[in-house]
């Protein structure tokens, strides 16, 4: 079984990060990386039984990615949550036998983003379960890889809070 560490980076997030450690019950571990927040980030992540530490300029995103337990890493937003089709699937992922999904670069999810009252989905999936050799990003996410394998269930993005 391939367990799985939750990657997130933070910043003045208590408003909306509940959401988002709520839904990460298929994770084995959750790592929040923060950004120096001044509200109630923290207490709520540990909370979650998260563990936290600091962000430093000086840090690529690959560097927490060796700080993680697990060998394979979902990568989300504060400002993001698993739906349940997800979630279930994550579950079945991390119950396969860990030969068989060695070989594998890197899984995408489908996102939903709320906008107003409105749901649009996203034409393109994002990659967010990697390995934790992964060093393709854009910013604090993996990078979009053509041979990622689509997961089923939606990653939803909610407008703040």
């Amino acid at each position: 079984m391939p367990p799985i560490t939750a990657l997130l980076q933070t910043a003045n997030d208590a408003l909306r990060l509940g959401r988002a450690l709520e839904a990460l019950l298929p994770c084995a571990e959750i790592l929040i990386v923060d950004h120096e927040s001044t509200d109630a980030t923290l207490q709520l992540a540990r909370e979650y039984g998260a563990r936290i530490v600091p962000a430093s300029g000086q840090n690529t995103t690959n560097h927490y990615l060796d700080l993680a337990r697990n060998d394979w890493i979902f990568c989300m937003e504060p400002h993001e949550s698993l739906a349940d089709g997800l979630q279930a699937s994550l579950f079945e992922w991390a119950a396969l036998p860990h030969q068989s999904v060695v070989d594998a670069a890197a899984f995408s999810v489908c996102v939903r983003q709320q906008v107003a009252a409105t749901w649009l989905d996203s034409s393109a999936l994002e990659v967010r379960l990697i390995p934790r050799s992964w060093n393709l990003w854009g910013g604090s996410l993996p990078a979009p890889h053509p041979s990622a394998i689509a997961l089923q269930g939606e990653l939803l993005r909610f407008a703040f809070p």
